[in-house]
């Protein structure tokens, strides 16, 4: 009977699991002990690491950080966030494509910060959330969270392309059950598939909310979650979509989600911003107005050295430019990397889902925990997701790369 006493409030009682990536990586950790890291496929980290499996990190960026005051490492940042960092951060996301409206942004921990807002102050307690079938797992540990559910279309049609038709009759489904809808909505380099939505795909999604948000009594919130950007291409290329998300009916919110933790490499700094864009002026000072206060309710502010870093990047054209030469160089080993996994894979017959970009491939199968389970036993480590495998090429070797399509076809067969 004692075992079953509880101190904890009911709403916060859940199953106790190890987080799955977590509990995968710490594995392949122990592995590499046991048999040598040359003999271990660890594909679990979602960080960029060299092909020693040792993290990259762009000299640039630390040696700004190492050149700060110790007062702009120690202090506290205002609970909105440093005023030069948080227009830094519209220009870092935007760039050459920044939407017409009122713009407003507030300083989060990462990407997460802008969910866990956005969720709590733009759902209802008990709604839904919608995002497609392949997502980031923590969108539903942030939803349950706070009270809220997710639900999903399917991402891809037929051909593998956005499947528009799913996305409307699910948000269609959603808005006749609540008067408000927050869409979760990753790309370009969407994690876990690499998928990107071309613009031809973004101006159909927009039109179809924008004809949902005729009834002026439904309220659409649209969370642009742009995390690995910086790793789709282009800078300004792969920005280009955001142009739809201006001259929007005021029943419509865009949110974008800023992070430093990819394209700056300061995954641990927990850095981000969360930005809004809205024809409405009482709309966009209402979002700066609501977040700032949550800021202060949960973290009350962020990390004042990350947001210095930032600010300084885009106020020296030299410092800018050397940072995105080091990008640069971190993009062609993840493009190389890719390409050496997706050219096996064809070779082999191995389906993926469809990669444009990004951090991860992804391999659709059935029974995704016992074949990543088999795998373990020739020490190559995935993360199991609902409906397939989640591979990391950022951080396996171009050599691993092409040794792992092989052994994960062998596997599911």
């Amino acid at each position: 009977m004692y075992q079953d006493f509880s101190m904890v409030a009911p709403h916060s009682k859940r199953p106790v699991s190890e987080d799955k990536i977590f509990a995968a990586s710490r594995q392949a950790g122990e592995a590499v002990t046991k048999y040598g890291f040359e003999n271990v496929i660890n594909s679990t980290v979602g960080a960029l690491l060299d092909d020693n499996g040792d993290l990259l990190v762009m000299p640039t960026i630390i040696e700004i950080l190492k050149n700060l005051p110790p007062a702009e490492i120690a202090a506290y940042a205002p609970i909105a966030g440093l005023p030069e960092y948080l227009e830094a951060a519209k220009t870092a996301a935007f760039r050459d494509h920044r939407p017409l409206g009122y713009i407003e942004a507030i300083a989060t921990p990462g990407g997460s910060g802008a969910i866990r807002h956005t969720i709590w102050n733009y759902s209802e307690m008990g709604d839904s959330i919608l995002t497609s079938d392949w997502y980031w797992g923590p969108y539903k540990t942030i939803a349950e969270e706070h009270g809220r559910k997710i639900s999903t279309y399917n991402f891809f049609d037929e051909d593998n392309n956005f499947n528009i038709k799913s996305f409307k009759e699910n948000l269609s489904r959603l808005l006749e059950a609540q008067d408000r809808a927050v869409i979760l909505l990753n790309s370009p380099a969407h994690n876990p598939t690499g998928f990107t939505l071309a613009l031809s795909e973004w101006e159909k999604v927009i039109s179809t909310i924008k004809e949902f948000a005729k009834n002026k009594n439904k309220k659409i919130i649209l969370f642009s979650d742009i995390a690995y950007i910086d790793f789709a291409g282009e800078t300004n290329e792969s920005r280009k979509f955001m142009k739809f998300f201006g001259g929007l009916p005021e029943n419509i919110l865009v949110i974008v989600a800023f992070s430093m933790s990819k394209g700056y490499t300061l995954y641990g700094m927990r850095s981000g911003a969360m930005m809004c864009v809205s024809s409405s002026k009482t709309v966009a000072e209402e979002f700066k107005n609501v977040c700032q206060f949550s800021n202060r309710g949960v973290w009350s502010n962020g990390t004042r050295s990350a947001m210095k870093i930032l600010s300084e990047i885009f106020n020296n054209e030299d410092l800018l430019n050397r940072v995105e030469s080091e990008r640069q160089e971190l993009k062609d080993l993840l493009d190389r990397r890719a390409k050496a996994f997706l050219e096996e894979a064809n070779k082999v017959g191995l389906e993926i889902c469809p990669y444009k970009s990004g951090f991860f491939i992804t391999v659709p199968c059935d029974n995704p925990v016992k074949v990543s389970e088999k795998l373990k036993k020739e020490n190559i480590f995935l993360v199991p997701l609902q409906k397939g495998l989640r591979f990391a090429v950022c951080s396996v070797s171009e050599e691993k790369c092409r040794k792992a399509p092989a052994k994960l076809l062998e596997a599911m067969k």
